[in-house]
């Protein structure tokens, strides 16, 4: 399950994209996919049932939701990640958990991604994606980003099946 971003914050990221590729740095630019677009992953897991699919309606009755940047953020697990974080606050958790709570019940736990558990999860927007430990260990690297949107809002609540490469709205478009 994955949030969209408003227009303008999307143009943003996409602007970091093209900075990062432009720099010949891993970027999300690269990925051609028509599906690719800049969002936050709240959830994954190997079956949409309907109950799951009910309870995700209900869900996105909170959006659009407005969010703020924290900063520039790195991962290494196991790929390497450059990414904007987003702030944790009241709002993105609850959504978060009735998303983690639709997906847990209806999917063995075994089969769930443990880093979008709630005590494990850091909100963020991808940026760069590489298999090459510390790609963007650079200290150039902020300087070749814009800074995020002041302001955000996540708008559309969508999935993505991977094996089909079927794409659902779960939520009015923005």
């Amino acid at each position: 399950m994955e949030l969209l971003v408003d227009e303008a914050t999307e143009s943003a990221v996409r602007e970091a994209w093209r900075r990062l590729a432009d720099a010949g740095l891993p970027s999300q630019a690269r990925h051609r996919s028509p599906t690719n677009r800049p969002h936050l992953t709240l959830a994954a897991c190997p079956e949409l049932t309907a109950p799951i699919r009910w309870e995700l309606a209900e869900a996105a009755a909170a959006l659009p939701l407005p969010v703020r940047f924290a900063g520039l953020i790195r991962f290494e697990r196991p790929t390497s990640v450059l990414a904007w974080s987003l702030e944790l606050d009241a709002a993105l958790t609850d959504l978060h958990r009735t998303v983690w709570d639709a997906v847990t019940a209806d999917n063995r736990p075994e089969t769930l991604n443990p880093l979008h558990a709630p005590d494990n999860w850091s909100p963020h927007i991808t940026l760069g994606r590489t298999r090459r430990p510390g790609a963007f260990t650079s200290r150039r690297i902020p300087e070749l980003l814009p800074p995020p949107p002041l302001a955000a809002h996540l708008t559309t609540l969508r999935s993505f099946d991977t094996e089909t490469g079927t794409l659902e709205i779960l939520s009015p478009q923005d």
